[in-house]
Order: C-alpha cells, then sequence, then structure tokens
C-alpha cells in the first residue's frame, strides 16, 4: 500500500498532519482542539478511531493544542522528546501513554519508519521527520530558522515534502509586528521566508521529488499568492515543471497524497482519497 498524507491545518492558528500507510495512520501534531481535529479527520481518508499514534515536533500551542484530549479519549501514545515534554503547556494535561524519542534515532509505528532530526527554533529539542514506508520518503520541516546542512541532509531523496514558507520579508519587514518580533521570526531560531525555502528547495531538489506543500504561512506576513509569486520567480523551470506544489491552508485540509511505484525509477505521488476510503 502506498504512503499518505494530507496536511489537516497550516499556519500560525494550528497545525496539523495525517499521514500513513495502509495499516498504520498517525497524527504529526495536533495544535488545534481536539473537537476540531475530529471534525477535520471526519472528512478525510480516515476516522479519528484509524489513528494509532500522536507525533509531536514541538511544544508551542500551534502544534500541541489537542494532543492531551485526542491521547486520552482514544487511548493513545504520544512521541516526543524529552524537551518538549517537559515544556508542554499545563492546558496539554495527562498523556495516556508518553513515548520519549531522539533526534538522530529512528522508531517505528507499524510499518511506518519515522526518524527525528534536529530543527533550529525556539523551543525545547524541536525536530522535523522524514516518514519512510516501502522505500518512499515523505519530509516534515517546519518552525524552522534555518536550514543547516543537517536539515539538507536529511530532506534529501524525499519524494514528497511538507515544508515551511512562513513569510514574505518585505511584509514582514513593513507590517504590524513590533520589531524584537520581527527579529525573533528572521532570525536562526524563527522561521524560514519564502525565499529561504526556495533556496532550500534548490539545494536539495532531485527528480523523484514530486510534490511539495508549502506550510506553516503567517496570517499577518504572507499570503499564498506571494509564495506562487517566488516560486515563480526564484525556481528554475526544472524545477517547476517535474514537481508539483501546494499551498496548505489554515482552514482547510489540502489533497491527499500518495506516495507509490509505478515500476519506474522514482516514486510517483498522485492526489486522491485513500484506499481506507
Amino acid at each position: 500500500m502506498p504512503l499518505f498524507f494530507q496536511v489537516l491545518a497550516s499556519g500560525s492558528k494550528g497545525n496539523a498532519i495525517l499521514a500513513g500507510t495502509g495499516s498504520t495512520c498517525i497524527l504529526l501534531d495536533a495544535g488545534l482542539s481536539g473537537k476540531e481535529i475530529e471534525r477535520r479527520l471526519a472528512e478525510s481518508p480516515v476516522s479519528p478511531k484509524d489513528v494509532q499514534a500522536l507525533v509531536v515536533s514541538h511544544e508551542h500551542n500551534d502544534h500541541v493544542r489537542g494532543i492531551g484530549v485526542l491521547s486520552r479519549r482514544y487511548d493513545l501514545p504520544v512521541f516526543l522528546t524529552r524537551g518538549c515534554l517537559e515544556a508542554l503547556p499545563s492546558s496539554v494535561g495527562e498523556l495516556a501513554h508518553r513515548n520519549l524519542i531522539q533526534p538522530g534515532r529512528s522508531f517505528a509505528i507499524g510499518d511506518l519508519v519515522i526518524h527525528p532530526f534536529a530543527l533550529s527554533h525556539d523551543a525545547a529539542d524541536p525536530v522535523g521527520f522524514i516518514l519512510e514506508h516501502g522505500g518512499f520518503r515523505l519530509g516534515i520541516c517546519t518552525d524552522c530558522g534555518t536550514a543547516t546542512q543537517l536539515v539538507r541532509t536529511r530532506l534529501q531523496h524525499c519524494h514528497a515534502l511538507v515544508l515551511e514558507a512562513n513569510h514574505d520579508t518585505d511584509r514582514l519587514i513593513h507590517g504590524p509586528y513590533p520589531w524584537h518580533l520581527k527579529q525573533r521570526i528572521r532570525s536562526r531560531h524563527g522561521h524560514l521566508s519564502n525565499e529561504d525555502s526556495c533556496q532550500l528547495l534548490e539545494q536539495i531538489h532531485h527528480p523523484g521529488l514530486q510534490v511539495v506543500v508549502l506550510a506553516h504561512l503567517s496570517e499577518v506576513n504572507n499570503h499564498p499568492d506571494l509564495v506562487k509569486e517566488t516560486l515563480r520567480n526564484r525556481l528554475v523551470p526544472a524545477i517547476l515543471d517535474t514537481t508539483r506544489f501546494e499551498v496548505a491552508m489554515q482552514n482547510e485540509p489540502s489533497a491527499v497524497w500518495h506516495i507509490h511505484t509505478t515500476g519506474g525509477d522514482h516514486g510517483t505521488v498522485t492526489e486522491g482519497l485513500s484506499p481506507a476510503h
């Protein structure tokens, strides 16, 4: 069965990504209320009861708001770093099961292998993820202040990628945020800009990278049209012609994407409902 994923929500108000295989299903972050996560899952390829685990990138509220409720309601294990666990907001409450993970140390949930890697962000031990199944790889890299050599190395050879494009630099600089917040966003522990994301894509692109979902757009400092304009102006035709780009939204889920083989040298990523439907 193919590896599939869907961005249920992405942005400053809440983030959640559904991913899985024919027999395994997980949520990466749950930054909406438990009720809203359930509502979006009801419109996804799976139901809430099909989710087998929660995997958390870091402790900021827009990534963990619903993990306590979902963990307790569905008796779900939560996979997170020790730093993240110790820094969780008190509003999260108890977790049904805690499973500590470490950057650089892979672990498995069902037939899905997950490779966490360290990110530069103003959080306690934040991580990105590579999800692997059947030789195919999905990379997830949001809330990242700078694309380090480690990040570039980990994101190589992915067939699909969820990548942060948080802000347009000009809009941020001339926008309403106080200066200290602008500095934090632009710092090595802040967020990737549209230009930063394009630069990273230029460095890691390969013929097998089929789809890139640009994520975590700032509602104030970015806009989907600005992201698309930067892609058109910055990326060479060889990238634009071989890779499909989508912008993830805050208020509605993305398409469901499937990474599978058609017998060629590279994986194929297709849009559509999961076989679980």
